[in-house]
């Protein structure tokens, strides 16, 4: 529940931080981009270390404000990413649908993340529905519904199942894991 700060008229929102994760070329960057500006940019460069976005989100009624954590999925930043998963409430673990080694990499992701943040919870989402899937839906279905985690498909350039997604995240961000 948002609250007023009583020396100014400024609304402080709860915060709640998602982490973005995923290897890289996947489209995290331009997922995130996508979401909190409605903008896509057809060439990017690959994300060095973290970057991190800000949007305040209705959740069941209630105003939060998403601290929007991108990861770098290069090896090269491997050594201290933990550091960067903390405080994680919801981790979106995504993979291309036109690079099938992606798939490969969504347990040693989930693995990663879940020992750093034993506590968060996780959603999964294919990116780049807009282009020719060179990957199996049903083998990454399969093992997300054996983990217990959403799954969607998105596009960052088409917008598709971009703000659903993140609305899930958010809504899982906000909500206890049940063990």
């Amino acid at each position: 529940m948002a609250s007023k700060d009583p020396s100014s008229s400024t609304i402080i929102f709860p915060i709640v931080k998602v982490v973005v994760a995923g290897d890289a070329g996947v489209g995290k960057t331009s997922l995130i981009r996508r979401y909190c500006t409605d903008e896509f940019e057809n060439s990017r460069t690959a994300a060095e270390g973290v970057d991190f976005q800000i949007k305040i989100v209705d959740v069941d009624e209630k105003a939060v404000k998403l601290s929007i954590w991108d990861i770098a999925g290069q090896e090269k930043f491997g050594a201290f990413r933990d550091t960067f998963y903390r405080g994680a409430k919801a981790v979106a673990l995504i993979y291309d649908l036109t690079t099938p080694a992606t798939i490969e990499n969504l347990p040693r992701w989930h693995a990663e993340i879940a020992q750093i943040c034993p506590t968060a919870q996780f959603a999964v989402a294919g990116n780049k529905n807009d282009l020719e899937r060179q990957t199996s839906r049903e083998q990454v279905e399969e093992w997300a519904k054996s983990m217990g985690l959403p799954y969607f498909e998105t596009s960052a350039s088409t917008g598709q199942n971009v703000v659903e997604f993140f609305a899930e995240l958010a809504r899982l961000a906000t909500t206890k894991k049940s063990k």
